[in-house]
């Protein structure tokens, strides 16, 4: 009456497996995600790290000249 040769705890066993999967490529797949936004945010150059400042005004426009002088004689930063 209760046996159904194996049928249904197999079935069961492959909706875990199923659903581990599932769940792991979820994870993946937002890992990866996640660790190539912070990659391409960290790809600015230090003049636009030195434009986003300013425009914050986390510094002064004298401040702004003389970095900016030091980088351009430098060449820092300008692709």
């Amino acid at each position: 009456m209760f046996y159904d040769n194996g049928f249904f705890m197999g079935g069961m066993h492959g909706i875990w497996w199923i659903f581990w999967l599932v769940l792991i490529g979820v994870i993946v797949f937002y890992g990866w995600g996640r660790s190539s936004e912070r990659r391409r945010g960290s790809r600015e150059t230090p003049h636009e790290v030195l434009r986003r400042r300013l425009a914050s005004g986390e510094i002064t426009t004298e401040q702004y000249e003389q970095r900016k002088s030091l980088l351009d004689r430098d060449g820092g930063g300008q692709a």
